[in-house]
């Protein structure tokens, strides 16, 4: 017979077998999220299972292994209504009998700013091909966070995308441009000269080089297992698609290409198409 007993001031839940031994343990860091942050959930006592199967509000989590047992990143999208979302996980054990576990993750309202933008009439009313030029970037943009690759290409700690002290900022606002509400911002803006140089936040495979309408000179970086970065407004562009790089690699240069009003960078991440803030990135603890 199986205990289940859920503790949900630290998001563990303990599923305690009949044999001690075959205990194991189900840790959601940290157990309260903010929309647009980043967890883990992490499965120890399960290093026999030969693989681990789960989702967190629908969206399917990729397990990699960790300690004695797995690990996986789990995003909340910037738009995710406060409440409790649902998790589940599941995996058949070295001796062949089925794992379950579930619960459920508090997401906390967060508070955004909004920001005011005056920019030419040309890059907000876009002219009928320039209307079709930005969507086909789009649809191509959401084609590629949909194409998941299976190996995590990713390791240890996230680093800033620049070597600079200025405060990323700019996450989730609200923006009005020419006094018309526009999508929340979904990355963070560092404002820095042109010619600083941008480096991978952490390795990856380069899915996309391009020149953008609204983004510019673009690199987007496949990480692995859903989770994309993407650099914009490049002044240049040093890797070439299919490249892999290592964290801290250069990939290009601080510049003004597309929808800015001068130079800085454009830094945002995706996991499964959930949009989350980069910075949160650099607070994970660092994984192998």
């Amino acid at each position: 017979m199986t205990r289940l007993t859920r503790v949900a001031a630290t998001g563990t839940v303990l599923l305690a077998l009949a044999s001690p031994a075959a205990a194991f343990k189900v840790t959601v860091t940290p157990s309260a999220l903010r929309q647009g942050d980043v967890a883990m959930i992490v499965v120890t006592g399960a290093a026999s299972a030969p693989q681990m199967d789960g989702s967190v509000a629908g969206r399917p989590l990729f397990f990699f292994p960790y300690a004695d047992g797995y690990a996986a990143l789990i995003g909340i999208d910037l738009e995710t209504k406060p409440g409790r979302v649902p998790w589940r996980i599941g995996f058949v054990d070295g001796g062949g009998a089925p794992r379950h576990a579930s619960g459920r993750i508090t997401v906390k309202s967060r508070s955004f700013p909004v920001q005011r933008l005056t920019l030419p009439k040309g890059m907000v009313d876009l002219s009928p091909d320039n209307e079709r030029r930005a969507e086909a970037e789009a649809v191509r943009l959401h084609a590629l966070y949909d194409t998941i690759t299976s190996v995590r290409l990713w390791r240890g700690r996230f680093t800033p995308p620049i070597a600079s002290h200025v405060k990323s900022e700019g996450f989730g606002s609200r923006r009005i441009i020419n006094g018309k509400p526009r999508a929340p911002h979904s990355g963070v803006d560092f404002a820095a000269p042109a010619g600083t140089l941008v480096v991978a936040s952490n390795g990856g495979r380069v899915a996309l080089v391009a020149e953008h309408f609204f983004g510019g000179r673009l690199v987007a970086l496949d990480h692995g297992e859903g989770l994309y970065t993407l650099y914009m407004h490049l002044e240049r562009i040093d890797v070439t698609e299919g490249a892999l790089v290592e964290r801290g690699a250069i990939i290009g240069a601080v510049g003004s290409t597309g929808r800015a009003t001068g130079p800085h960078l454009h830094w945002s991440a995706l996991l499964r198409r959930a949009r989350i803030d980069p910075d949160a990135l650099l607070k994970l603890s660092a994984v192998d």
